[in-house]
């Protein structure tokens, strides 16, 4: 059975175009048995990185060490799933807190990447990862009038535990009305269900 982490990192929660893009595409997909477990960031909000974190991930303290107790139940989550989805608006032209936070956690030396000399060397194995990004303006494309600071930090982000299957697809131009809502979320789905086809057969292969 296939296991998909999905992540909610917006206002809206389950009413906004990304979680219901997400939601329709994985049932679209065939993948109606998969068991999906649902973060909400924002509903369900994780603690800041507190000074007994800062103090025991530069120090030699145990991996179960109380200070670990959060980022290592957001780790062992990430590492119990077949693949992870992200909702998340682009706030201030990168990624609101509550997903930063969520990053902070994950991010974790000797636990989630080793460090060497040529920089972070991930330890998680690679999923398939899409990326829902809603905009009100335009951050992608010819029509994109600000910059994005979100999709490469992202990448670059989950890159840095070994994650580097990594797909976005923006739904922008979200205040322009019905008609531009209706467009952005219509090449959003048809572009999440060409990749996630093709991330299921891919799984597929590997369990066969």
């Amino acid at each position: 059975m296939t296991r998909i982490l999905l992540l909610n990192s917006g206002p809206h929660s389950t009413a906004s175009h990304g979680y219901r893009l997400a939601t329709e595409a994985i049932a679209a997909s065939g993948m109606a048995k998969a068991r999906i477990t649902e973060r909400d960031l924002v509903q369900s909000p994780i603690p800041p990185i507190c000074r007994d974190y800062a103090i025991a991930v530069t120090s030699q303290t145990a991996r179960d060490a109380q200070a670990f107790d959060w980022s290592e139940r957001l780790i062992t989550e990430l590492e119990q799933h077949d693949m992870l989805f992200i909702v998340t608006p682009m706030h201030n032209f990168t990624v609101p807190a509550a997903l930063k936070l969520w990053i902070d956690h994950v991010i974790r030396i000797n636990r989630s990447f080793h460090s060497t000399p040529q920089g972070k060397v991930g330890l998680m194995r690679d999923l398939p990862t899409f990326v829902l990004v809603s905009s009100g303006g335009f951050h992608a494309g010819e029509h994109a009038k600000q910059a994005d600071f979100l999709t490469p930090y992202l990448r670059y982000a989950l890159a840095s535990i070994g994650i580097s299957d990594v797909h976005f697809f923006p739904l922008q131009g979200l205040v322009f009305g019905p008609e531009s809502v209706a467009q952005s979320v219509h090449e959003a789905h048809w572009q999440l269900s060409e990749k996630l086809s093709l991330a299921m057969a891919n799984l597929q292969a590997r369990a066969a």
